[in-house]
């Protein structure tokens, strides 16, 4: 798995141009008006990862597969959305389908491309998104929870246990705070991702500044910043004017041009990143003769449960794991050297898999 991200906004901030250089595609309509995206463009991108490629190059292996990361690119909001106001219903809809929401948020000052509320304020941008979203679950709830009520009072335990956690989530809200600000226990947790509230889900500020400013960012992103680190969310510099810019070049002249502009890497790989971290995931490897593959999970994945993201079968059946971090891979060259070294290890059932496992799964037949 990789993981769904949501690209989100207000109209005219960037989202479809970043969602085009982003899957290198043109499946976006970039346009200076508002809506130019009705439907949602769903995009999936390789993640880079130069382990992958180093493992690749190790094991011979004939291709390699990256773990994939899927953008979708959702309509412009505006506000009075959670009324229906613009494409407000389509666009909270489909919001619920995807693991995290990044806020693209207008950095740059531009005569030529208008903002839909006259001025450029990124972090109230940001919070005129919110307060949709937080009214869009405000009334989402408050919809559930009178029937919940009914069969909480007849005695029923499940309706008492769901009934607590709408509570608990609108109160939150009531106080002008999202739903992922809620204290939820480990046991609480399945119950309260149920309820699909669009401001349960995590977010990933993404800073669309001009060209100039991709480096080291502006004042509007230092803003944006703060706000994120406020809030424990993730926060990304990045111009979506250059990532289109470099989805035209060919790969042997983006370095180059990179360098130019003094930026290590491009801004998707910062992207992807960020979104890694803010939804706790690693990944592990396979390696062979025939491919070399890239494979996500949560971290905190047993090893029987990560084999399974290979093949359900792969799971049923587990027996073993034979284990080798990344480093002493690459570091010993290869498999064999590892064993000899007496690196690899054999993990079982309750082994959990660590970022950067290199594994091969013994499973019965």
């Amino acid at each position: 798995m990789g993981f769904k991200c949501g690209i989100v906004g207000l109209p005219n901030v960037g989202k479809s141009t970043l969602f085009n250089a982003l899957t290198q595609t043109a499946a976006a309509e970039a346009a200076n008006y508002p809506f130019c995206t009705i439907e949602p463009n769903v995009g999936d991108v390789g993640v880079p990862d130069p382990r992958l490629d180093t493992l690749a190059e190790i094991g011979k292996s004939a291709r390699t597969i990256p773990t994939r990361l899927t953008f979708v690119d959702i309509a412009g909001l505006v506000r009075g959305a959670s009324k229906g106001e613009g494409l407000g219903n389509q666009f909270l809809g489909h919001i619920r389908e995807v693991d995290a929401v990044a806020y693209v948020l207008r950095c740059f000052e531009d005569d030529d491309v208008t903002h839909v509320e006259g001025r450029i304020a990124p972090v109230s941008d940001a919070d005129t998104v919110e307060t949709e979203l937080m009214l869009a679950d405000m009334e989402s709830l408050e919809k559930r929870r009178t029937p919940l009520e009914k069969k909480a009072k007849s005695g029923e335990k499940d309706a008492k246990a769901q009934l607590a956690l709408i509570d608990k989530a609108l109160e939150l809200l009531r106080e002008g705070k999202p739903a992922r600000m809620a204290s939820v226990s480990q046991e609480e947790r399945g119950g309260f991702d149920a309820l699909q509230l669009l401001t349960a889900k995590p977010v990933l500020y993404v800073c669309n500044v001009d060209e100039a400013s991709a480096a080291t960012g502006n004042s509007h992103s230092a803003q944006v910043a703060e706000r994120a680190k406020a809030e424990g969310a993730g926060c990304v510099v990045i111009s979506a004017k250059i990532e289109a810019e470099l989805a035209g070049l060919a790969v042997d002249e983006r370095e180059a041009y990179l360098a130019e502009l003094g930026l290590a890497e491009p801004g998707l790989n910062k992207l992807i990143r960020e979104g890694y971290q803010l939804l706790d995931l690693v990944t592990y490897f396979t390696v062979g003769p025939k491919e070399a593959r890239a494979w996500t999970v949560t971290r905190g994945t047993r090893a029987p449960q990560a084999a399974g993201v290979i093949h359900s079968d792969f799971e049923k059946g587990f027996i073993r794991a034979e284990t080798i971090s990344y480093g002493d891979f690459a570091g010993l060259g290869g498999e064999l050297a590892a064993k000899e070294a007496g690196k690899m290890r054999l993990e079982g059932k309750e082994y959990v898999v660590a970022d950067g496992d290199v594994m091969h799964f013994r499973v019965a037949n």
